[in-house]
């Protein structure tokens, strides 16, 4: 009939396995997927922390990784997308009990969270480490994706990242931490804006070969902190032949800790 509302979108899955096994994912064929940032990113999560929230956590790989990591730690995971955020709570459904009884996912929009009434799951103050992965590429400077959730995954403009750590700012404890993984071509941006609102900044380069420049950042910061930034020793993730180093077997593979 014309007036019948469509036929929500079928997206063609892949059901993945990473940290060795230990969890498996269900994610989209095509389009953004989860993989080796999401497992950096869960590794720099601090390990005293009890309550993480991962902003724009899509199918759930990075808040997962933290609740596999930290057995005490309950974790909310946001994402905007309707159908990212099903498929992040069946992934969080396939864990073993312990682990899916401590992870909510929550459809929200970063911008919402940023503001001082924002929704009141999870509320202000309510975490004490926030993690994010943000959308890396400003489409001022890059041609858009030709799919809508892969654009949504990836785009957004530089100023953009003032909503995400503005969200991250309103959800944390005083002193909690912030941690998130970037291209090292935006650092100039991320640390602008984290400058008034979060300090003791850390920088990890993450290589992907020796003597090759870095190719993601690790940004770490605490909430009402002034202490200035330290850059700390880079994470290597292949020798010259190509083979996974032991640190990062340890993190990728293992679901071991950044120190």
């Amino acid at each position: 009939m014309s007036g019948d509302a469509p036929a929500p979108e079928v997206l063609p899955l892949t059901d993945d396995a990473l940290l060795g096994g230990r969890l498996q994912l269900l994610q989209p064929a095509r389009g953004h997927r989860a993989g080796h940032d999401a497992l950096l990113l869960a590794a720099s999560v601090p390990a005293t922390a009890h309550h993480v929230v991962d902003l724009g956590a899509g199918v759930g790989a990075a808040g997962l990784a933290v609740a596999l990591r930290l057995p005490g730690a309950r974790l909310h995971l946001i994402e905007l997308d309707p159908a990212t955020a099903e498929l992040a709570r069946r992934n969080a459904e396939r864990q073993q009990p312990d682990v899916s009884a401590r992870v909510s996912v929550v459809e929200a929009d970063i911008a919402a969270l940023a503001r001082p009434g924002g929704p009141a799951t999870p509320g202000p103050r309510a975490a004490d480490a926030v993690l994010m992965n943000p959308p890396f590429n400003d489409p001022a400077r890059h041609r858009i994706s030709p799919s809508d959730r892969r654009a949504l995954a990836h785009m957004a403009p530089d100023r953009a990242l003032d909503d995400w750590v503005r969200a991250a700012e309103r959800l944390l404890v005083p002193g909690g931490r912030l941690v998130l993984i970037h291209r090292p071509e935006a650092l100039d941006t991320i640390l602008a804006t984290l400058s008034g609102r979060f300090g003791a900044v850390t920088i990890r380069p993450v290589h992907g070969r020796p003597e090759a420049p870095a190719i993601r950042v690790l940004v770490g910061a605490v909430k009402g902190r002034r202490t200035p930034p330290a850059l700390l020793p880079g994470l290597l993730l292949a020798d010259e032949e190509g083979r996974p180093t032991p640190q990062a077997e340890a993190v990728l593979r293992d679901g071991a800790g950044l120190a």
